[in-house]
């Protein structure tokens, strides 16, 4: 193996996959690039094993029961209670703690129904955590972390479908059409939920002048900021409004009204605000719910919306300020294949732009992690210590800070290396004993790593310290 062919097959796997493990330079050291074009074109590539994990729906549904039965048990619990009370004949002062026994009392029975949305919330952690840990590159594992975050929900405000969204809006899609996928996300009530247009009354609507309750902007306004268009792309504040009327309706079917469809999407013509809507400057009729599938599906052909997409996608694989020429080229394969984002990704790959940067690209903490693990050959772990760990890190899974997803750049990242220190620490000693630091130099790391860093290594007092130098070195840190 020639050591350009090594450090070409390593820096495929640090910039496009899930990192280097034992053995994977030498298996695509032969045609990097070939083999990430392979990748993409492996039938069901995004698809992940999970038959055994909820719909989205039904863990609404479960969670939701749940809540209610828990409040159901806690008032009932606090009535018997204070019929107890009511018939003491204490003082006062007796009378105050055992009303301050009955709710306590009524908290310790409502806690005593489950809460189904953690062990839901760990289950989908772990299905997507083995997936990147089993995969053999993992570029196609990335385009769905990708994606999971250009589109992102918050398990804070709806842990229960977060991580059934991720599979049911984006790994479908993730190599087909970026239509599809805005319609499939747009559309999934995790999302409805978490910006609100579940609650969004057009003011003319039915629903709207009875209940005197109005508009909701935050579907809209993410769509075109940060979904499609992109800030500073021309559209208005009346842009806006008209496309947050034209989204009114789309909502999702309540679960305490209905058992079986509770949590689906559903279109409700009685918050839909009536009549035709101007957005972009072109009129859409009155259609119910064709009407706002037509502006998205307007919305994905924007010219705007490719570059915003290229540019994205290229600072989070290639660099922060990514090459004009790259976001160019890749934004008109967008363009000209209606959006097709497997093409889209392939003129990525095969762009010389994208292989002639330094690696420069701090990789985010759940990159780093990942990659730590895989380094060691381990091919599974533990959902609620990673959970934990990611939290700990500024990344915690499916809980971005805002809409705008988890940041790409290294300012937002930069000044958490102390604490990564302490996961590398507390991680290498925990492997040490089956990880030989030298292997992971030939067999994972490759060429990429200084003789400055391998003096280093060999100059450790221990196994754990040698491993933490490594994993904290810049050429597994960056890629």
């Amino acid at each position: 193996m020639s050591s350009s062919a090594k450090a070409e097959a390593t820096l495929a796997l640090h910039r496009f996959g899930m990192g280097p493990r034992p053995g994977s330079i030498a298996a695509i050291e032969a045609d990097p690039r070939g083999a990430l074009i392979a990748e993409l074109e492996r039938p069901s590539v995004a698809e992940i094993a999970a038959t055994a994990l909820p719909s989205s729906a039904k863990a609404f549904r479960e969670v939701t029961d749940a809540y209610a039965k828990r409040q159901a048990k806690a008032i009932v619990a606090k009535r018997e209670q204070e019929a107890k009370r009511k018939q003491m004949s204490e003082a006062a002062s007796m009378m105050e703690g055992a009303a301050q026994g009955a709710g306590e009392m009524a908290a310790k029975i409502a806690e005593a129904v489950p809460d189904p949305g953690r062990p839901i919330y760990l289950e989908e952690a772990k299905v997507r955590i083995a997936a990147a840990l089993g995969t053999e590159i993992g570029f196609v594992e990335r385009l769905v972390w990708f994606w999971s975050n250009h589109f992102c929900v918050s398990a804070d405000k709806i842990r229960s479908m977060s991580g059934a969204y991720e599979r049911e809006a984006i790994r479908p899609h993730v190599l087909g059409r970026f239509a599809d996928m805005l319609l499939a996300a747009e559309g999934h009530p995790a999302m409805l939920f978490y910006l609100d247009n579940n609650i969004s009354m057009g003011p003319n609507s039915v629903a709207g002048i009875n209940r005197t309750r109005g508009l909701n902007e935050n579907l809209a306004r993410e769509i075109l900021e940060l979904h499609t268009l992109g800030v500073r792309s021309g559209y208005t504040q009346d842009d806006v409004i008209g496309f947050a009327n034209v989204l009114t309706g789309w909502t999702l079917v309540p679960p305490g009204d209905n058992p079986e469809h509770g949590g689906e999407f559903t279109f409700n013509p009685r918050l839909h605000e009536p009549g035709a809507q101007k957005v972009l400057g072109k009129t859409y009729g009155d259609d119910g719910v064709e009407q706002g599938r037509a502006v998205l599906r307007d919305l994905a052909a924007h010219p705007a919306t490719a570059t915003h997409v290229a540019a994205r996608l290229a600072s989070y694989f290639i660099a922060d300020t990514p090459p004009p020429p790259l976001v160019a080229r890749m934004a008109k394969v967008f363009r000209d294949t209606g959006g097709d984002l497997k093409e889209t990704a392939r003129t990525m790959v095969l762009s010389d732009e994208s292989w002639t940067q330094p690696a420069t690209k701090l990789k985010r903490p759940s990159e780093w992690v990942v990659g730590m693990v895989r380094a060691t050959g381990l091919t599974e772990a533990d959902p609620v210590r990673f959970t934990d760990g990611q939290a700990l890190l500024g990344e915690p899974l499916w809980r971005p800070s805002s809409p705008k997803g988890h940041p790409d750049d290294e300012g937002s990242w930069i000044d958490g290396m102390g604490r990564r220190l302490d996961v590398a620490n507390y991680f290498a000693e925990r492997v040490a004993g089956r990880t030989d630091p030298q292997e992971v130099i030939e067999t994972v790391l490759g060429s990429s790593v200084s003789p400055e860093v391998k003096d280093a290594v060999g100059r450790a007092e221990s196994r754990p310290q040698a491993l933490v130098l490594l994993f904290m070195s810049a050429e597994f840190q960056r890629r």
